[in-house]
């Protein structure tokens, strides 16, 4: 740390100069020196930073530590004295490690007074604590969520981690007026909108709402099949693949469609000024008040089935997607999801 020291004051002269007369009109008050005072003590006027040691700036706050957006769940919060975990608990009757008394708890083997708990913190006293007798820890799979997601919903491919942050800054006055913003596709996760027939033979948990991934887009204004995973390998397939991977979709549009308006289409897909992407299409049904049109697209490329139907002069009310790769929506009801089966593959 560098040390200023006061510099000696000068020699007075002994009379002053005449250009300079002293001043006499305000009297001179003498500022009392402390007792004991020293010259030479240093002078606090700029502080620097020792070696090793930043200064931390004024106003700069400590980032908060918070979980992912899908692991937003407050653990059950209750006195150290009010009873023991009840992973230990487990850990007593299964004569395991605290790791697998935990899987065995989140696997939804572990019953609290005959109700099933799944959180390793949950404080017990003197209640029956029962494992399943066929509890096991081989079934502790990742899960992948199929989805029929309603027009309206973001996708969930983005997370908006800081939707609810404190420090976020407040929206204007304008702002205030405006239409609230969409929802994510990942609060219909929940239990009752489980679709009743899912025949996957997998048990719902609540881990397996947590650390779920979204990698193919799927616009706001359309519906149909969006895809949760918690695999790394169904992850990196609809990652990497997925430019290959066909996309189908049904475009819903005003009226009757012509044949100059599929020629349109065409002409449009076959512009070598505008590379477009792989696409067939062909018509499903044609009335003079609705038609459908069927699209499948190599990869997800969102608002192109828009902007052809904008060349052909078509009016799109609506937008569905049914398939993507091998997975088919089939008649999942709209907003509700079901699990991934075993026989099923991208």
């Amino acid at each position: 740390m560098t040390t200023f020291r006061r510099a000696a004051p000068p020699e007075r002269p002994a009379e002053q100069p005449a250009s300079r007369p002293a001043r006499t009109d305000r009297p001179r008050t003498e500022r009392p020196r402390t007792e004991g005072a020293r010259a030479d003590r240093p002078v606090a006027t700029t502080y620097r930073a020792a070696p090793n040691q930043p200064i931390k700036p004024t106003g700069e706050k400590k980032p908060r530590m918070r979980p992912r957006t899908a692991d937003r769940t407050k653990p059950v919060t209750v006195a150290a004295d009010e009873g023991e975990r009840l992973s230990k608990r487990v850990m007593q009757l299964k004569g395991c490690s605290r790791k697998e008394a935990e899987q065995f708890i989140e696997g939804g083997w572990v019953m609290v007074n005959g109700v099933v708990v799944e959180d390793p913190p949950f404080r017990v006293l003197q209640q029956t604590v029962t494992i399943a007798p066929d509890a096991s820890l081989l079934n502790l799979h990742d899960v992948t969520i199929v989805l029929n997601k309603p027009a309206g919903y973001l996708d969930g491919v983005e997370e908006d981690d800081d939707e609810d942050d404190e420090d976020a800054p407040q929206p204007s006055r304008a702002a205030r007026g405006r239409k609230p913003a969409a929802q994510s596709a990942r609060t219909l996760l929940t239990h009752a909108k489980r679709c009743a027939y899912d025949d996957s033979g997998i048990r719902p948990l609540k881990r397996h709402v947590l650390h779920l991934e979204a990698d193919v887009p799927l616009e706001t204004g359309a519906s149909g099949l969006v895809v949760f995973t918690q695999d790394w390998r169904t992850t990196r397939k609809l990652s990497e693949d997925i430019a290959s991977m066909e996309h189908e979709l049904i475009a819903d549009v005003k009226g009757e469609v012509s044949p100059e308006a599929l020629q349109k289409i065409a002409r449009a897909l076959n512009d070598e000024r505008n590379p477009l992407p792989h696409t067939k299409f062909s018509v499903n049904s044609s009335t003079p008040e609705l038609s459908k049109l069927r699209f499948a697209i190599k990869g997800a490329h969102p608002g192109l089935v828009a902007y052809l139907c904008e060349r052909a002069g078509l009016q799109l009310l609506a937008l569905r997607r049914i398939r993507l790769g091998r997975v088919t929506l089939s008649d999942l009801p709209v907003g509700q999801w079901r699990y991934l089966a075993a026989h099923e593959k991208f």
